[in-house]
């Protein structure tokens, strides 16, 4: 029996302290799942090593930089957008066309296939910091020890268990559509692709195999790392590290980390996110960039996006753990 289903009574005896009950209990994935997630992990990081002795002396080329902006942003607004606020949280409805491209460009951000992810992440909200949270930092317990073993269970260390999420219970709807489905059997080959074409862009830009070397590591594999880490860093960070103005649900520990929120494209607005999930928008002040409640907006005004759950600044106020004036208060989008 996995932690996600385990009785409803050993969750509702969690005392918000304790180890979750059968904490130890984790069984290690498999062989090759476990072989695969590290050579996606480690593999950055030979590369990013590789490029310093490549760029020794010589500095990197603004053309890699470039790309690996570009790659960076359309395959992380894929999640952001894509993957979180449209498919998990249903925060707008997008035209069947820019769901599919938003799909894509997620897949080809080396964070699982979309039906997967979506299942997870909505597994993680219904037992947020809770016994059945696939990576609470809380896992272990709130002491120093426990504390920093589950942080590292909640970056990284849950990729490497077997504690499966059933998608038929958590993301149905993605099952019933065809669209997903295809892009969901069609993941190994968009992840070969967000690799391919930052190696062939540089080869096309400089006319070098050593330009499309080069790409292919700052703007494939090095740009990866960076995105997952910024992502593994909301699961962990963002429920241990930072303020939390907005009300949550029980246990319920997110909080807002204003340095990742450029980076997470918004995404490190954690707990104005928990306490209004289906939200589009996660900055919630004035002041709180949110590149991808950003483009939503853009998708709005463009025709491409519709039913958009912006903000409301009654409920904002109301979520408020110490309520601003009216003065000071946010206005609604």
């Amino acid at each position: 029996m996995t932690i996600s289903e385990q009785p409803v009574k050993r969750r509702q005896d969690y005392d918000g302290t304790s180890p979750f009950p059968g904490a130890e209990e984790h069984a290690p994935a498999r062989r090759a799942q476990v072989a695969l997630t590290a050579a996606i992990v480690i593999l950055p990081f030979v590369a990013l090593g590789a490029m310093i002795v490549l760029a020794w002396g010589q500095g990197v080329a603004l053309a890699d930089l470039l790309l690996a902006t570009a790659f960076y942003v359309v395959t992380g607004l894929g999640v952001t957008v894509g993957f979180h606020r449209l498919l998990t949280h249903g925060s707008f409805t997008a035209r069947p066309w820019l769901r599919v491209a938003l799909a894509i460009a997620g897949s080809m951000g080396f964070q699982g296939n979309v039906i997967d992810w979506v299942a997870v992440h909505r597994r993680h909200h219904a037992f947020t910091d809770e016994p059945g949270d696939p990576h609470s930092p809380y896992r272990y317990g709130t002491g120093l020890r426990g504390q920093l073993r589950g942080l590292a269970h909640a970056h990284l260390g849950w990729l490497f268990t077997d504690d499966q999420t059933p998608a038929e219970r958590y993301a149905p709807d993605l099952l019933a559509d065809p669209a997903m489905t295809r892009v969901m059997r069609a993941f190994p080959a968009l992840c070969a692709l967000s690799l391919a074409l930052p190696f062939l862009a540089g080869w096309a830009i400089t006319g070098t195999l050593y330009g499309g070397l080069t790409a292919f590591l700052w703007a494939g594999l090095i740009r990866v790392a960076l995105l997952q880490h910024v992502t593994w860093s909301v699961n962990s960070l963002c429920h241990v590290i930072g303020s939390r103005p907005f009300k949550t649900r029980r246990h319920d520990r997110a909080t807002n980390l204003w340095p990742l929120a450029l980076l997470s494209f918004g995404e490190s607005w954690h707990n104005g996110h928990h306490s209004d999930p289906t939200c589009a928008r996660h900055g919630l002040d004035r002041g709180q960039i949110d590149p991808s409640g950003g483009m939503i907006r853009l998708f709005e005004r463009l025709g491409w996006a519709s039913d958009v759950r912006w903000p409301d600044a009654d409920r904002v106020q109301r979520r408020r753990t110490v309520p601003l004036s009216r003065s000071r208060a946010p206005a609604g989008d």
